[in-house]
């Protein structure tokens, strides 16, 4: 049976180009015949991944980001194939939770010994129901804050070009911040508030690292859910740095939860999730136990 690659030579900015050829080998060795699949765009690579696995290939491999990845969850989701993950971008959150190796070479030679000796890990994902009734797939965390109005402001600019595009949005939306009001439902009880950030879990972190969710657990079969009460802009530059060890959890104006099912909505903001614009925060999110089946 056929392993399909989905893999982004952008990833990691470029850096991980020359090693695709090393991880093609190394998944070869599991005895599986290895194709790479052909995608120019989010949409293609979706839909590539979507045939694989209707054709009756035996694993799909994402080789990338947390971005990849999300394009190949789409596909495997609670569908009947082993997923891979060969860690090659510039934020690697959902490979780190689920405990693949940093290096790409490393990860693809557990990969290809999983397949050989037909072992899988169950993991869990999260389900989004968007308002149109579309279902989308993510792994790591969904941002619903402040981060995810930095992100859109990001990717609605032209200039400038790179990390400072994301820096200039940091300061553009310092400038006109203030609370907003969340309807928040966990497990049918009500727990709306005003505040200034929320995320929602199905792992640790996003952003390249950034511990949001310290003790989420992709094995756990619940989604962690964040929210923050509202703080000026010298309350958020402290929390900030905190974010990256996950001790922003001990402030009290901080709150976390569980749940199994969550419905989260706020007007104006768009939710990304592993990373990627996902659409209005009017969302109903599910945990799925044992969604796809990690090749680890």
């Amino acid at each position: 049976m056929e392993i399909a690659v989905l893999a982004n030579p952008t990833a990691g900015r470029g850096r991980h180009r020359d090693l695709l050829t090393e991880v093609l080998r190394r998944l070869g060795d599991s005895g599986r015949t290895v194709r790479l699949l052909e995608a120019h765009s989010e949409a293609s690579a979706e839909a590539a991944c979507r045939s694989a696995v209707a054709s009756g290939v035996g694993a799909v491999v994402a080789v990338g980001g947390d971005g990849t990845i999300h394009r190949a969850l789409q596909a495997v989701a609670e569908q009947p194939v082993g997923f891979g993950v060969v860690p090659a971008g510039t934020g690697n959150d959902f490979a780190a939770a689920v405990g693949m190796p940093a290096d790409p070479v490393a990860a693809a030679a557990l990969v290809a010994d999983a397949l050989a000796e037909g072992r899988d890990t169950p993991i869990d994902l999260a389900r989004a129901v968007l308002p149109d009734g579309d279902v989308r797939w993510f792994g790591a965390v969904l941002a619903g804050g402040f981060d995810a109005l930095v992100n859109e402001r990001a990717n609605l600019m032209r200039w400038p070009r790179g990390p400072r595009r994301y820096d200039l949005a940091i300061l553009l939306e310092l400038a006109r911040l203030r609370p907003r009001k969340y309807q928040l439902e966990l497990d049918g009880e009500d727990y709306s508030f005003e505040g200034m950030l929320v995320a929602v879990g199905n792992s640790a972190s996003y952003g390249g690292g950034m511990r949001i969710l310290p003790d989420a657990d992709p094995t756990d079969g619940l989604l962690d859910v964040v929210i923050a009460a509202p703080f000026g802009r010298a309350a958020l530059a402290r929390l900030k740095p905190r974010l990256r060890r996950g001790t922003h959890v001990t402030d009290p104006r901080v709150t976390v939860f569980r749940a199994r099912r969550v419905r989260l909505r706020s007007e104006g903001i768009i939710a990304y999730a592993d990373g990627e614009r996902l659409g209005p925060l009017d969302l109903e999110l599910t945990c799925a136990p044992g969604a796809i089946r990690l090749l680890r």
